[in-house]
């Protein structure tokens, strides 16, 4: 079915941009790029994520605190600080706004070899974006679902970014097992990373946060690295260490 289809190339589409561009690269500086490719990635970020488009920049912050902060108050999405899922959705949300509005004092701390492309990301991240794509978004589903009840994956569609981030930040926080006993709730999710693209091996990659390979173990496949690994080969980014 063609809907299905569209789902899952959005699925894991927008999850490479988030794991690849936002996490590995802007977040902890896994691989280095030159300002060319760093645009193109900005921009196949903003055309897979849609409606759910995180700001690179915004993105690094938090994530960074999330690592310094990990479990305490001031973590933006720590699962200890929520009655359930949705509600840390909403709390990483209003973290988020805050770092983009430029509201939240910790923020400049986390800040160093951010990239950052203001004048993209006003618009990639306004709400006259997020709208025109919701409704490309539910064109799509009108045209092409073949029943009604296909109209109930069209959220899932809208917040596609920010449900990635809530089975990390949640399950991984919470369930699972652990390679490393770290000061912290971290763990790895094996056979739900089917889903994640090495995003779900929490655990180590909090023991190794700048690490490219999110796997450690022989049956931990990260299927994102040997991409990068290709990219590296083409010359598109230069592999830190």
């Amino acid at each position: 079915m063609l809907i299905l289809i569209f789902l899952v190339v959005h699925w894991y589409a927008a999850l490479f941009a988030q794991t690849f561009f936002q996490h590995r690269y802007t977040s902890h500086g896994a691989f280095k790029m030159s300002p060319f490719w760093e645009k193109v990635f900005y921009l196949f970020s903003y055309f897979s994520q849609g409606s759910s488009y995180m700001s690179a920049r915004a993105y690094g912050i938090m994530h960074r605190m999330h690592h310094a902060y990990t479990d305490t108050e001031k973590d933006p999405h720590s699962p200890q600080y929520s009655p359930h899922v949705f509600a840390m959705m909403w709390r990483a949300r209003m973290a988020y706004q805050r770092i983009v509005k430029g509201k939240n004092k910790d923020s400049e701390h986390f800040t160093k070899g951010l990239p950052d492309w203001p004048a993209f990301d006003k618009w990639a991240g306004s709400f006259y974006s997020r709208v025109l794509w919701v409704l490309g978004y539910t064109a799509i589903y009108i045209l092409f679902a073949p029943s009604f009840w296909f109209l109930f994956l069209l959220p899932v569609t809208i917040a596609m970014s920010a449900i990635h981030g809530a089975i990390i930040n949640w399950y991984a926080h919470k369930y699972g097992y652990k390679n490393y006993e770290l000061k912290n709730t971290s763990t790895n999710l094996l056979k739900p990373d089917i889903l994640m693209l090495g995003e779900s091996y929490h655990n180590n990659h909090h023991k190794h946060p700048s690490h490219v390979n999110f796997g450690t173990k022989w049956y931990e496949f990260d299927p994102v690295y040997p991409v990068i690994r290709v990219l590296n080969w083409l010359h598109i980014i230069r592999l830190a260490h």
